[in-house]
């Protein structure tokens, strides 16, 4: 689908088909429920995503994070009424390491990684070509955010890739 991207931007219709339906927590909080992991702009937290079972990435949501919620809701409503119940994404949770380089996969002692794509980029641009492969049928991906007592706290998303067999 990312293939799809460049046509859409020079059509100036944006992001439609490059982007497909998403899913979301089943359980939304409000800042207010977060503590001390809500610091006015952003959730300071790992985002905890496993794919077949093994640790993904461990990257904390509010650490390197370009533009706070406030900023991207502002950005958001300058063309459009946002009305209660939008929902606006902030996109891949994503750390740099110490040494300011993109970061190792977590079996390497890093924070690992929230997207495939971003995996094979850095793999691209580290190695020459990308090792990771995208996601097969059969292949699961969960994803969840912990508090500091390890408590869920949007609970989880947890998919499996399956073959579409058509309407019945």
């Amino acid at each position: 689908m990312r293939g799809l991207i460049p046509g859409e931007l020079a059509k100036g219709f944006g992001f439609f088909h490059s982007k497909p339906s998403s899913a979301f927590s089943p359980v939304a909080v409000t800042p207010d429920e977060l503590g001390d992991a809500w610091d006015g702009g952003k959730v300071t937290l790992p985002l905890c995503v496993d794919l077949n079972g093994k640790p993904l990435g461990r990257a904390n949501a509010g650490v390197d994070m370009t533009f706070e919620f406030p900023d991207i809701v502002a950005h958001a409503a300058k063309t459009r009424p946002l009305g209660a119940g939008a929902i606006v994404g902030s996109g891949t949770v994503s750390n740099k390491d110490a040494d300011g380089s993109p970061g190792k996969p977590v079996a390497d002692g890093g924070l690992g990684y929230s997207c495939l794509a971003e995996v094979r980029m850095i793999e691209t641009i580290l190695e020459g070509s990308a090792k990771t492969p995208f996601m097969h049928f059969g292949d699961t991906v969960r994803i969840e955010m912990k508090d500091a007592e390890g408590h869920s706290i949007f609970g989880a998303i947890e998919q499996t890739v399956e073959k579409y067999e058509g309407a019945a």
